[in-house]
């Protein structure tokens, strides 16, 4: 839709290999937030020089999202009722109001809940405290989103062939084609997002990981039920711990309950038979019910899992092969809701050399710290969370192995 909009004339394909919406697309948590750094504190452990241009960076792309969404007349509920931090271990406390302090720091509007407030603003029973960010946050059902962008992007004049796989890019001589299993296409330039699926690039290969996240979502809540838990101002919530939950309402009065294992099995494999895992299904029941008591005896009626493009500063990063004819956006690490607007368009910046002022940032000329290869990268992957689950055991404190990565610009810190 934005190459078309850079020339209406430009004859714009895109290949969808399975259909629009299908896999992260359509099936994240619906989390909508404008930060393009996973967060100001990961920002500023990363682009700390760069952070108050990325900071006014993504709030512009957050309203030109709301604005793509107004002018295009999509209906996928958007709500920005903005995005509640919740602490459910005292040292976590600490952390929200050092938080607060941050968001002081870059203009952001808050509210700073202390263990009554919260329990007033959401009725559970484990939360300490809260963290409320209004700024450049909302809720949104993202299938609805990605349907009604695709539907825009049609009425533009772009090509959608849904089913349609792209296994390689190559060039013949006379340019590059995109193969296909049923045919091809000739292109003059490629954009590629590929997501946590395998890249078509090598280059690709060594920065991203896909690791599998799971959701359950309930029945619709009944009047009385959905009394019981508060949450009148409806905004999307996550936990502070390493291994978090992030959960929202819809529009049905039902709740999306996510997170808290983020699976990487050795090889990466992504595939349909990797999206359902009753262990953890289990687990996530377990830790709702423990969130919200009063709920005992709701049903699940839906669950699904998917594949994230995890890297290791957990935020997109950008390049190009083939003599500047191939560009990427890659790496979003579960918050490409609004940040694959910036992307895609920061790519297209790039594919045609355009230079901004995005594309003059370390940001966006620099590459993650790569994995390492099989066996190294699952053996390190499986540390690290063993690691990060004895954090949250122990007061938040990093031993010996999470401050050798956060030295070594690993982003294992959320």
């Amino acid at each position: 839709m934005h190459a078309k909009a850079y020339d209406s004339a430009r004859d714009v394909v895109l290949l969808e290999a399975d259909t629009v919406g299908f896999g992260a697309s359509g099936r994240n948590g619906g989390f909508a937030l404008g930060s393009l750094t996973h967060g100001i504190e990961n920002g500023l452990a990363r682009f700390a020089d760069e952070l108050p241009a990325l900071e006014r960076l993504g709030r512009d792309n957050f309203e030109g999202f709301r604005g793509d969404i107004e002018r295009h007349g999509i209906d996928c509920d958007l709500e920005p009722s903005g995005d509640l931090s919740v602490a459910l271990e005292p040292h976590e406390v600490e952390s929200l109001e050092e938080g607060s302090e941050l968001f002081g720091r870059f203009e952001h509007q808050f509210e700073l809940f202390d263990q009554a407030g919260i329990r007033g603003e959401v009725a559970s029973p484990i939360y300490l405290a809260g963290l409320w960010d209004k700024t450049d946050a909302a809720i949104v059902d993202p299938a609805k989103l990605a349907v009604g962008l695709a539907d825009a992007a049609r009425k533009a004049g772009v090509r959608i062939h849904e089913r349609t796989p792209a296994t390689k890019i190559e060039d013949d001589g006379a340019g590059l084609r995109v193969l296909s299993p049923t045919g091809h296409v000739r292109a003059e330039r490629v954009l590629l997002a590929t997501s946590a699926y395998p890249p078509l690039l090598r280059a690709i290969r060594r920065y991203v990981v896909p690791v599998y996240d799971y959701v359950l979502v309930t029945e619709p809540l009944s009047p009385t039920r959905r009394e019981s838990i508060g949450w009148r101002r409806r905004q999307g919530i996550g936990d502070c711990a390493n291994q978090f939950h992030y959960y929202r309402l819809t529009k049905d009065e039902r709740i999306l309950w996510g997170g808290y294992d983020a699976v990487y099995r050795y090889g990466g494999p992504v595939g349909a038979h990797l999206d359902d895992d009753e262990a953890i299904f289990a687990k996530l029941s377990q830790h709702f019910f423990t969130t919200f008591p009063q709920l005992e005896g709701v049903r699940f009626s839906h669950r699904w899992g998917g594949a994230i493009d995890t890297c290791s500063r957990f935020s997109v990063f950008f390049g190009s092969a083939e003599r500047g004819r191939v560009a990427y956006a890659v790496g979003y690490t579960g918050l490409g809701v609004v940040s694959t607007r910036f992307g895609a368009r920061v790519a297209l910046d790039l594919l045609y050399g355009r230079a901004t002022e995005a594309t003059r940032l370390r940001y966006v000329r620099s590459k993650p710290v790569p994995f390492p290869p099989e066996p190294l990268r699952s053996g390190v992957i499986q540390l690290t969370r063993n690691r990060l689950d004895a954090a949250d055991r122990n007061a938040g404190r990093r031993g010996v192995w999470l401050r050798t990565l956060d030295r070594l610009g690993l982003g294992f810190d959320s």
